[in-house]
């Protein structure tokens, strides 16, 4: 297999160690970092996967797992990705396991977010009867990263979430002195309002939210 000993090649040979130095100091020196900027490594990320295409279509899921464990977080950025373009309409109800390993692990806002939204959303529009049982496990666990997923995971849905579980979830969660917790709920209902601003006001009202999960979720709404 080429695919990832070519990445990281090319990852290497364009580094650079002073963005690389201010990017992990900008994740609170989580991660290591080549220091590559964002437009420079999706350019480098898609000659090389254009290169080994067939390779990464036929191990899509096994590849972006090794990236993810990967200690740089370009590669992590890239496993992602990967499955968002591969996986779309082709996920298997098993992938629920790979999804919760990649929120579980190397956990961070900047990876979480996109798991929640365009992966674990992806996955819980292709198999509706899931969602019940898999928000609950996630909104009940005691990994955080699992709680901001299930806030977070109808962020792109529009008029097809599920208002009630989201309100549901905001209040099972609303009383967390978390900050991730707080934001996550703000955010989740901020970007529900586009669609019903009405139906998030009345709630918010309602609820005895937390400070700042109040503010983020009224910000639009006039």
């Amino acid at each position: 297999m080429n695919f990832i000993p070519s990445l990281e090649k090319a990852f290497q040979e364009n580094g650079n160690t002073e963005n690389a130095a201010a990017m992990s100091k900008y994740m609170k020196n989580n991660f290591q970092f080549f220091g590559i900027k964002t437009d420079d490594r999706r350019r480098i990320f898609k000659a090389i996967w254009t290169e080994n295409q067939k390779e990464v279509s036929n191990n899509s899921r096994e590849i972006a797992l090794s990236l993810y464990f990967k200690k740089e977080r370009e590669l992590h950025y890239c496993a992602l990705e990967i499955l968002i373009k591969n996986l779309k309409n082709k996920y298997k109800k098993e992938d629920i396991q790979l999804i919760e390993k990649l929120i579980i692990t190397n956990s961070w806002w900047d990876s979480v977010d996109v798991i929640a939204k365009f992966i674990l959303g992806g996955y819980l529009l292709h198999f509706p009867l899931e969602t019940d049982a898999v928000i609950s496990r996630f909104s009940n666990s005691e990994n955080m990263w699992l709680n901001r997923s299930a806030i977070l995971f109808q962020l792109g849905y529009k008029e097809k979430t599920d208002f009630d579980l989201l309100k549901s979830i905001c209040e099972k969660h609303k009383t967390s002195t978390e900050f991730f917790i707080q934001k996550a709920i703000g955010w989740a209902l901020r970007e529900y309002a586009k669609t019903n601003p009405e139906a998030v006001k009345d709630f918010v009202s309602a609820s005895n939210l937390k400070k700042l999960s109040e503010k983020e979720a009224l910000k639009n709404i006039k």
